[in-house]
């Protein structure tokens, strides 16, 4: 390549001289190279941001995890005659489906149920807004969740609803930002919880996938499930009185002129407004299984337990976010082809226009040419220079759209919001889709330059 350059070294001179002698022509010719290469890198950028964004969302919502969240059923339905029918009861997600699962699917690795609020963390003073998580370990293997202090909950915790809590990234800076948090104790809710362990805090911004299993763990505070269920809720609880109340039946006789026997339903509270609340003792249980082959044949014995064993009633809905997200992340990946496709189109006519540009520069040059070629000069020579003249404007419109293209991530990154990763790979390609270009639609006006009679083109006029 070397000695290429030093045999041609006089050609590639003269097309350098063209170049800078016509600025504007040549910087008009690369105009459609640097758009192109611009918009290809922006794009490849946004794609490649799109990917580590749903890369993150996957590593937050756990790999291989199913998630079984609560859906309140209708009220109950009417006969033909107007008389409210009563509908098969469920007692909705609750711990023994936790223990039922855990016992009759091998293919489960890890389960963790999930019981959650929001209200008002508290100390010296200070109040902060939270949400209040009530787990078992499992939980933060389920959801990669590492500590950067202390420890997760012992069985004596996790058995005895113990008032101890994990805490998020921001619940420390918040109220321990100049302390050691381990030991310390924190009011949530009225009720004094110590701090055992502290999580690792997450940068990943996953506003809107929460309905996917995702949480902002960093203004979290976890606690052991029975604490929760001890010291906090337990709808199970009311969930067993309206059972009580709403299957209380009791048939009284009549004689004489009474008529017969009615029958009179006696159901305490309005039982018929409690249906519309929420009845479940949780409000997720997060299934892991060991392998992504068992993702779907589990989801389908999970529904078919859950619905036998909730007397039929469809009180829950099961999703598999990884599936979601990757569903998500391929509707993205064509969405990204086409921009790049489109993108690319900009290359194509750059090149187009750079074919012309040269094509009419042969024509304006054709007595040079027949001069050179009299005094000596190869067709290949001819061929260098014309070559070397479109490879030039190409590869600098390749440069100055690299640069550009890096200012447009950025600007997209800022102004939209959209995460974008400009990749070495990106203006590699860019950059050599460019060349290439310059290569392709600059050889076929230099072949025919070289091809020209000398003693024509001395008598062009």
């Amino acid at each position: 390549m070397f000695k290429f350059i030093l045999r041609y070294f006089h050609d590639i001179e003269i097309a350098v001289e063209s170049i800078v002698s016509n600025k504007l022509k040549s910087m008009l010719t690369a105009l459609g190279i640097i758009f192109g290469v611009a918009a290809v890198i922006a794009m490849l950028a946004i794609g490649k941001g799109a990917k580590q964004e749903i890369m993150e969302q996957m590593k937050m919502v756990g790999v291989n995890n199913i998630l079984i969240n609560p859906v309140i059923p209708d009220k109950t339905s009417s006969t033909e005659t107007g008389e409210k029918q009563q509908k098969k009861f469920s007692r909705g997600l609750n711990l023994l489906d936790v223990d039922a699962i855990r016992e009759t699917l091998p293919s489960v690795k890890r389960i963790s149920p999930e019981i959650s609020f929001n209200s008002t963390a508290m100390l010296n003073g200070v109040k902060y807004s939270a949400k209040l998580v009530g787990v078992s370990n499992d939980y933060f293997y389920l959801y990669n969740l590492p500590l950067v202090g202390g420890g997760f909950f012992n069985s004596y915790q996790e058995e005895n609803g113990i008032q101890v809590c994990i805490i998020g990234a921001n619940i420390r800076a918040k109220f321990f930002s100049k302390v050691d948090p381990l030991g310390q104790y924190i009011k949530f809710n009225g009720i004094w919880l110590k701090v055992i362990g502290v999580l690792q805090k997450t940068n990943v911004n996953l506003t809107g996938f929460e309905e996917k299993g995702v949480n902002v763990y960093n203004d979290n505070i976890y606690i052991p499930i029975q604490t929760m269920l001890l010291r906090y809720q337990n709808r199970a609880l009311l969930n067993t009185k309206l059972v009580s109340e709403a299957t209380s039946v009791q048939f009284f006789g009549g004689g004489g002129g009474g008529g017969g026997m009615s029958r009179v339903v006696v159901s305490g509270s309005d039982a018929s407004a409690d249906v519309e609340t929420n009845y479940n003792q949780l409000d997720r249980i997060v299934v892991q299984v060991a392998e992504t082959e068992q993702l779907n044949p589990t989801t389908e014995i999970l529904s078919r337990m859950l619905t036998r064993r909730h007397s039929g009633v469809k009180d829950f809905e099961i999703t598999v976010p990884e599936l979601l997200l990757k569903q998500q992340q391929r509707t993205k990946d064509i969405f990204n082809v086409v921009l790049g496709a489109i993108a690319s189109i900009s290359l194509i006519v750059g090149g187009i226009g750079i074919m012309n540009i040269m094509f009419a520069s042969v024509m304006e040059r054709i007595k040079e040419i027949g001069t050179r070629m009299a005094i000596g000069a190869k067709k290949m020579d001819i061929v260098v220079q014309f070559l070397a003249e479109a490879v030039l404007i190409s590869v600098t419109g390749g440069f100055i759209g690299v640069f550009f293209g890096v200012i447009m991530a950025k600007l997209i990154e800022q102004i939209a919001g959209i995460m974008t990763i400009v990749s070495f790979f990106s203006v590699f390609i860019a950059f050599g889709v460019s060349a290439a270009v310059g290569v392709i639609f600059g050889y076929s006006p230099a072949k025919r330059a070289s091809e020209r009679d000398p003693i024509e083109s001395l008598r062009y006029e």
